[in-house]
């Protein structure tokens, strides 16, 4: 077996290499809305945290 057999997957290299591209996007899809979940959790919580007078030790001002 050589490297374009490998490639050509014995004709279902379409299915095969497609259904790798497709679970690789959609995982980079899912990491960057993961991202962006976080980043907008942590601003709400800094703005709650602003909105109750709190400081770093939890005590209420």
């Amino acid at each position: 077996m050589n490297w374009s057999e490998f490639f050509a997957m014995n004709g279902y290299a379409f299915y095969v290499w497609g259904s790798y591209g497709v679970a690789l996007f959609v995982l980079g899809v899912e990491i960057l809305l993961v991202r962006n979940r976080r980043k907008n959790a942590l601003r709400e919580l800094r703005l709650m945290r602003d909105e109750m007078g709190d400081d770093k030790t939890g005590e209420a001002a």
